[in-house]
């Protein structure tokens, strides 16, 4: 049997829980005066069917998410296992984000990483606050998919990769 812990606020006790549960991972990205702009998200979640909309968990602290918000258009990309260099290049505070990642840009300005299983060309929808984070809301307005390629998942503060049984 497993020894529960105090919730006292603990950083790295949330952290280690939340860990528990394996995410994928996408990036958020879009074209935002002239150059591309992203941020790797493990946060994303599908949410409803009609309308077509998805949601990301943003924290208060980031730089990026203020020069995304405003982007007619942003691009999700459902990363694919072996993109773990871009999710860390896409991580970074600083530099270059997409150095060695092979990007596209579509007419509405959305940014979308080659090789990932799916993208999404989507709008801000509305943002939700929610205690140090904000759940941004994104509506579908066009996508693609390839359900044969396997999916990057982080677990445990790692890239995993699934096994089929």
């Amino acid at each position: 049997m497993l020894e529960s812990e105090a919730l006292t606020g603990e950083v790295d006790q949330l952290r280690r829980a939340y860990g528990c549960f394996p995410s994928g991972v996408a990036a958020v990205c879009s074209m935002v005066d002239g150059e591309p702009v992203g941020m790797a998200v493990s946060s994303f979640t599908s949410v409803s069917m009609d309308p077509p909309l998805v949601s990301v968990s943003v924290q208060h602290s980031s730089t990026t998410w203020p020069r995304l918000r405003g982007a007619s258009r942003l691009g999700v990309s459902v990363l694919t296992e072996g993109q773990d260099a871009a999710c860390v290049s896409l991580s970074r505070r600083g530099g270059d984000r997409f150095a060695g990642i092979e990007w596209q840009r579509d007419a509405a300005g959305a940014v979308m990483i080659t090789g990932a299983t799916a993208w999404l060309d989507c709008s801000l929808h509305g943002e939700v606050p929610a205690g140090d984070h904000s759940i941004a809301l994104l509506r579908i307005h066009r996508l693609c998919s390839d359900p044969s390629l396997e999916p990057l998942v982080f677990h445990g503060s790692r890239f995993r990769r699934l096994v089929g049984i």
